[in-house]
Parts: C-alpha cells; structure tokens; sequence
C-alpha cells in the first residue's frame, strides 16, 4: 500500500481527468495516456480520476476497472497524488470499490455521496464513514449539491473532519465561500478544496482553502494562477483568474457545456485524437468555438 501522502499534503492544483473517446464512443485508451502523461508534466499538483469531468456516470464498470489500472500504471513514479473517485450510491459496494482502489496503490480517494432516492441525512453520514472506515489513505469528501440536489450542513462535514484525520473536503456549492468559512470555524484543522471550475479559487484561498480542482484542459492557467499566491503575489493571481473568469462563468452555465468545452480544447491542443462526448452531451456553436479561439489565443495555449 502507497501511504506517501497524509490529508495535509492533499494540496495545490488536482485537475479532473478527462475522458477521452473515439468518434465512434469507444475508450481512447492512447489519448487516455497522452493525457495523463501532460498533466503529469504541467505543474499540477495531483489528478483526480471519475470526477463528474470525467463523465463517469457514461462508463461501463469494465471500462472503470481498465481505466483505473491504466491511471495508477501510467503515473507511476511521476510526482503527482493519484486520487480516484468513489461514485456508487450503495454503501457495501462503495466500501468494496474503495478498498479495492486502495489495493491497485492510488495515493487518495474522492467521495461522492449518494444522493439517487434522497436517503436521509443519517444514511449519508453512515456511508461516508463507511468509506473512511475502510481505507488508510485520505479521502476527499466532496461536497456538489448543484449537480447532486444533497444538501449538508457544515456541521455535518465538521463531524466527519474530527472522527476522521485521513478526511478532505471537496467543497463546490455555489458560492462556497460562506459555507467553507462556517466549515472551517467549527472544523479548524481540515483540509478544504474548491471544485467549480476555479470560478471562486482565490476567495477560497483566501477563506482558508489548500487548493483548486479544476478540469483538465487549461491546468496551466490554474497552475499559474495558485503559484502566483503562493509567493505572495497577490495581484497578480488576481489580474490573471479575472482574465479567465468571463470564460468559465460561461462555460460553467451547464456540466455538460464545460465537459465539452474540455474537450474541444484538449483536441485543440493535440492532447487527445477526438472531443466527442458519449450522450447526452452539450454542442457547441460557432460562437463557442469563436470563443475557443479567442481563449487559447488569450491564454497562449
């Protein structure tokens, strides 16, 4: 087992890995390397895989348990935590599938509650400690009540952080500054994320947050972005995340448009051989694709 990493160094830029398909929606697995391969030499801190960016509700299990293999494999040795996300609503094969990424050497989980059928808040809390109960590495708590329609309440995280060191908190309400700042009061010690496409990265960093978990097509910019707050250089973090906002505010109008958006650009770039997203997914105009242009020329992608 890789314990290399504690909750404390779960930090920085931890970008979602896209999914890359062929035109015809089968597993790209070349462009699945390639990519992972330039995140691995672009700055990044970590990557997250079957992050809600990763399309994972359109993936059979046999291409989850391929592309899992192919994560930790292919990132072998490469300085980046490898996290892999826990998606199943049922608590015993959630607590299986942990387990089992746990066995396959990844340094970190993510945790998407379940939320199909609305099960009660004592339900959730108990299937999140099942998950944290049965693994040694960290795992991120994440917290999308915009995409799954769950709420919870910052006490409830707060209780999970002081029952369990090895917890993170991936919090992506929209605002989440608030609620991180109640979060962090009642849970001074935990490690706290911001999901949501970066649009609140430094107000989230200024709230007490470690990092960012973006998508995976600009990471660059969220790279540079993070290390110009790092060294203390405060205005230029800001000068450079309001250059990007008026993109990603767009973009973020929808899951699926920004997936696509990912997408687009990753082929652009010659990182992945196709941008198609299995269905249902998100076309995009000329107008977006005009905006794609105006983007890689702003950003020198």
């Amino acid at each position: 087992m890789d314990k290399r990493h504690s909750a404390r160094d779960i930090v920085g830029v931890n970008p979602i890995t896209a999914m890359p398909f062929t035109r015809h929606s089968e597993l790209d697995e070349k462009s699945f390397i390639r990519l992972l391969e330039h995140l691995a030499n672009g700055g990044v801190q970590g990557t997250t895989l079957f992050g809600i960016a990763s399309e994972f509700p359109k993936l059979s299990d046999r291409e989850r348990d391929r592309l899992a293999q192919l994560f930790i494999s292919t990132l072998a040795g490469s300085p980046l935590y490898r996290a892999i996300s826990v998606t199943d609503h049922c608590t015993e094969i959630a607590v299986k599938r942990a387990r089992y990424y746990e066995s396959l050497g990844v340094d970190a989980l993510m945790l998407l509650p379940p939320f199909f059928l609305q099960p009660s808040q004592q339900a959730i809390q108990e299937h999140i400690f099942a998950v944290l109960d049965a693994v040694a590495i960290p795992v991120m708590v994440q917290y999308a009540p915009g995409e799954t329609g769950l709420a919870i309440a910052p006490e409830q995280l707060a209780s999970v952080s002081k029952r369990y060191p090895h917890a993170v908190f991936k919090i992506e309400c929209n605002p989440p500054v608030d609620y991180t700042r109640e979060f962090l009061s009642l849970a001074p010690e935990a490690c706290v994320l911001n999901g949501y496409a970066g649009l609140y990265m430094l107000q989230m960093l200024a709230a007490g947050g470690k990092g960012v978990m973006p998508g995976c097509s600009f990471s660059e910019v969220y790279v540079r972005i993070y290390r110009h707050w790092k060294n203390g250089e405060h205005h230029q973090a800001e000068a450079l995340h309001q250059k990007l906002l008026p993109y990603i505010q767009r973009w973020m109008g929808h899951c699926e448009y920004i997936i696509q958006v990912e997408k687009t650009l990753l082929q652009r770039r010659g990182i992945i051989a196709s941008d198609y997203c299995r269905r249902p997914g998100w076309g995009l105009t000329q107008e977006d694709n005009q905006r794609l242009d105006a983007f890689l020329a702003d950003f020198s992608l």
